[in-house]
């Protein structure tokens, strides 16, 4: 059903003659957890389309009870979907990510799929270096067990809350692994790990194509999963693009930036962006 979802509103974006801006969720989330962010752009004038990663479920309460679907979702699997639907949209969308979806807006950005781009707290690529504690123990419940390279793999509470919902009340952490948490590929996470050791990696962004156009990276001081020495790193490499390459640090904040409480100021800081950009 997602598939035909993501039509559904690629063909209401066509036709609405309105800038499209395409918004890319990461692991353990689904399309819906930019809601608020739609709402937000559209009210902007702008014409947003959530897309999903292939087979992402339509709820959360279908993805608990159908966590297969995720298993063995690979980087480039996921890209080449996700060109696949951004190519069908008329006019060059600008593209926002989170986390890994802020990983794979850099790769469709690299193909030259943008008009401008925003990786929030993006997931390294290769000749990303910096590999802090944090961002190890927030992934060890994937890379703690080799057979999860083929598997969906849920996060525990404790695990949330650590990796996501540390910077928020223990309140709003279960409020938000309620809400929003879902099994997430393994695959993905492997593929980061070994980017700089691979060099047939999917985990990889074309940094210099002149084409890639204006790019926003976001983060903030209190992310476990992506901490901003990852963040910086990233930034740092696509500073050598010839076009506009920005980062911002929105303190206080952990990796739950794009749901929690305190979405609307992040949110604020991509619109003032993606406005000055296209």
């Amino acid at each position: 059903m997602t598939f035909t979802h993501d039509l559904e509103q690629i063909t209401r974006a066509n036709a609405s003659g309105r800038p499209p801006v395409v918004f890319v969720h990461g692991l353990w989330l689904l399309p819906g957890s930019w809601d608020r962010w739609a709402a937000l752009f559209a009210d902007a004038g702008y014409a947003p389309v959530l897309l999903g990663w292939p087979d992402d479920p339509d709820s959360v309460d279908e993805a608990q009870a159908h966590p297969q679907v995720f298993a063995g979702k690979s980087v480039g699997q996921i890209a080449d979907h996700l060109a696949d639907l951004v190519g069908r949209l008329e006019r060059a969308p600008a593209l926002v990510g989170h986390s890994f979806g802020g990983l794979l807006v850099q790769i469709l950005a690299g193909r030259g799929l943008s008009r401008s781009t925003v990786a929030i707290s993006p997931a390294p690529f290769r000749g990303v270096l910096p590999l802090p504690f944090a961002a190890l123990r927030s992934s060890a419940p994937v890379l703690g067990n080799p057979a999860n390279l083929h598997r969906a793999v849920p996060l525990t509470y404790d695990q949330f809350r650590y990796a996501f919902a540390n910077a928020v009340t223990e309140d709003e952490a279960h409020e938000l692994y309620t809400a929003y948490c879902v099994p997430g590929a393994g695959k993905p996470i492997f593929q980061a790990a070994t980017a700089n050791i691979n060099p047939w990696t999917e985990a990889k962004v074309d940094t210099g194509n002149p084409g890639r156009g204006p790019l926003l990276v976001i983060t903030t001081d209190h992310d476990h999963t992506v901490p901003p020495a990852i963040a910086q790193a990233g930034y740092t490499k696509q500073a050598r693009n010839p076009g506009v390459t920005e980062i911002v640090a929105v303190p206080g904040r952990g990796h739950s930036l794009t749901i929690d409480a305190g979405w609307r100021q992040v949110a604020d800081t991509a619109l003032a962006f993606l406005r000055r950009s296209l």
